[in-house]
């Protein structure tokens, strides 16, 4: 038979000594925003008062920072996932975080690899295209680098490029 443990009791009302060790652990493990500390918070019944007070420990004490999240977080979505700015700024508002610290995030993304990332992604998809109208084919790379959150005009710069040689 298994005993109920301190992880069993998910969604129960806890206390504030452990809350507070809970969310550290949290942010121990994987960079973390206030946004979804507060989540979780919320989810296992604190009050607010105990919430904001466990928030401002973790912050003070540098276990939670939403500059440092959305660096991390910026840099490991266009490295890993080929993200554009525009959809890496989208879930970045998503997630409650200030758009001040996003734009210095974004900031941090070297431009001459971002350039390259979204050609070498449109080239990419160009090879698998078997449409002969330029147009039609234009328009499908164009939705495509997008989709992936590229912004429209460096887009259109990399095609008129493409163009141009």
């Amino acid at each position: 038979m298994i005993k109920k443990g301190i992880f069993m009791q998910e969604s129960n009302n806890i206390e504030y000594k452990e809350a507070l060790r809970r969310a550290a652990a949290l942010c121990s493990r994987q960079e973390q925003c206030s946004s979804h500390i507060m989540e979780k918070l919320n989810h296992w019944n604190i009050s607010e008062e105990d919430s904001q007070r466990i928030l401002g420990l973790l912050q003070e004490e540098k276990y939670l920072d939403d500059r440092r999240y959305a660096t991390y977080y910026t840099r490991d979505k266009f490295r890993l996932n080929g993200w554009g700015k525009v959809k890496i700024s989208v879930m970045l508002r998503r997630k409650g975080i200030p758009e001040s610290v996003i734009k210095d995030a974004l900031n941090e993304i070297d431009e001459e690899s971002y350039f390259s990332a979204c050609a070498k992604l449109m080239a990419e998809k160009a090879a698998t295209l078997n449409e002969k109208n330029l147009f039609a084919r234009k328009g499908k790379l164009f939705r495509h680098a997008a989709q992936r959150g590229f912004e429209s005009e460096l887009i259109h710069r990399i095609l008129n490029k493409d163009l141009a040689e």
